[in-house]
């Protein structure tokens, strides 16, 4: 007998909300391990792949903005004064990365160069290229670190020689030839009293090796075995580890090229990466959620270990000799000299490092650095890698152009790298789109990924 139109309405009702239930339940069953196909197929390093061509030559836009430390001081501190800095900028430069040389391999890796180019943009900035700019004189004042422990006659002669040539302590020049180099025979003249002291030849300059010029070769994982592995390195170079540092720790290889790195990402995950131009491994670490342009991120930004000293964190021992927690020691891997690399302003780093100077201001908004990650794929969405280069100066006996300068590590100028992705992107697109066809056909829903 047929139901009683009363009851046929919650009957109605109950089996809707019993197939609702069992919808639902498919939904959370089956929504992740579809979402984690999409992901797969879309972000592997494969010519087929949405992410491939976004890989190969990056689309978002990249800005390098210098910030230089301007000596107002000289004179005072060659007889033992506190140094004095101002800070100039910013000098923005739209930086353009592109791969070549890519070569798949059978053991699930692919090899590439990736090179840099940097384009003024004086609309951005805050200064232009041909402001002179007081900086100490990084050649003669890190030589003269460098020659310390010679015989005390042939620095004598090294600085007559520097005198007859007009240098000094601090140098006046321009931010094209600070950044991007300028001929300078006193190159020639310290390598012919201590052969191969400054082992290149040519200019001389901070960035001279970034522009037109690639970052070594690099081979990763594409993720067509295992997508956990996915834009990890396996060597730079040829090489498993470097040799700049004193422990296996410290001059291992690890981590991902610095660009994209595996999908799905915790609170518990890291990004490690490494760095040619730091000549080390970097690992940043979970900060927090958040949402960029509509897409959920997370936040990584550096440890106060990531610069600690060996006595603050031993594993960090293997970079030593040591000075102040907060900066790095990179002699090792810059030719000798005594430069260091720290946060912006030595943000994070010993406290007596900001009060040698006057002029510095740390604070986490405006030197601290971050990647916002979506971490579904591993794309970062939005990104700003910060650090500074400092020179260790201080009076050398025998050589005239050092004074009286008391020792402290002068910051030179530090620069940020940022980039960001214009939502939609390409790759984010391409999933949600996916996902989105598996379970609405003509209709929407309100999947998100």
């Amino acid at each position: 007998m047929a139901a009683p139109a009363g009851r046929r309405a919650p009957l109605a009702l109950g089996l809707t909300g019993l197939a609702c239930a069992l919808f639902g339940l498919v939904l959370l069953v089956v929504l992740p391990g579809v979402v984690r196909d999409q992901v797969i197929k879309n972000v592997r390093i494969d010519p087929n792949s949405i992410a491939f061509s976004m890989w190969k030559d990056v689309p978002v836009p990249f800005y390098l903005s210098a910030y230089f430390f301007e000596v107002m001081n000289p004179k005072e501190i060659r007889l033992g004064a506190r140094p004095v800095v101002n800070q100039r900028g910013p000098y923005v430069y739209r930086e353009y990365r592109y791969k070549t040389n890519i070569t798949f391999h059978d053991n699930g890796t692919v090899s590439f160069l990736e090179y840099r180019r940097f384009y003024f943009q004086p609309d951005l900035s805050d200064g232009m290229e041909e402001d002179y700019i007081v900086v100490p004189n990084i050649l003669v004042m890190g030589a003269a670190i460098m020659m310390e422990k010679l015989p005390h006659f042939l620095k004598v002669l090294i600085s007559g020689a520097l005198a007859g040539f007009g240098q000094d302590a601090f140098m006046n020049r321009t931010v094209g030839e600070i950044m991007w180099g300028y001929d300078d025979p006193l190159i020639d003249v310290l390598n012919s009293f201590v052969p191969g002291l400054i082992p290149f030849k040519g200019k001389f300059g901070l960035f001279v090796d970034f522009n037109n010029s690639n970052t070594g070769l690099f081979t990763v994982y594409t993720g067509a075995t295992d997508i956990k592995q996915i834009h990890i390195v396996d060597t730079w170079n040829g090489l498993k580890k470097v040799n700049y540092w004193r422990s296996n720790e410290c001059n291992m290889i690890n981590g991902t090229s610095g660009e994209m790195w595996p999908p799905f990402m915790t609170p518990s995950s890291s990004l490690e990466f490494y760095s040619p131009d730091a000549c080390r491994s970097m690992k940043l670490v979970y900060e927090q959620s958040g949402v960029f342009k509509g897409v959920p991120t997370y936040r990584f930004v550096a440890p106060k270990t990531l610069f600690a000293n060996g006595t603050d964190y031993p594993p960090n021992e293997g970079f030593c000799p040591c000075r102040e927690s907060g900066i790095q020691n990179v002699s090792t891997c810059r030719m000798n000299a005594p430069v260091f690399i720290s946060h912006p302003h030595f943000y994070n780093a010993d406290p007596a490092l900001v009060d040698a100077v006057d002029g510095l201001h740390p604070n986490k908004e405006q030197h601290g650095l971050f990647l916002d990650v979506h971490p579904v794929t591993g794309i970062p969405m939005n990104c700003s890698i910060k650090l500074q280069l400092s020179l260790y100066i201080k009076k050398v006996s025998g050589i005239s152009q050092t004074g009286q300068i008391n020792p402290v590590v002068l910051p030179i100028l530090w620069f940020a790298e940022v980039s960001w992705i214009s939502f939609p992107s390409a790759v984010w697109e391409g999933t949600r789109r996916a996902v989105l066809h598996v379970f609405t056909r003509e209709t929407s829903t309100g999947v998100k990924v």
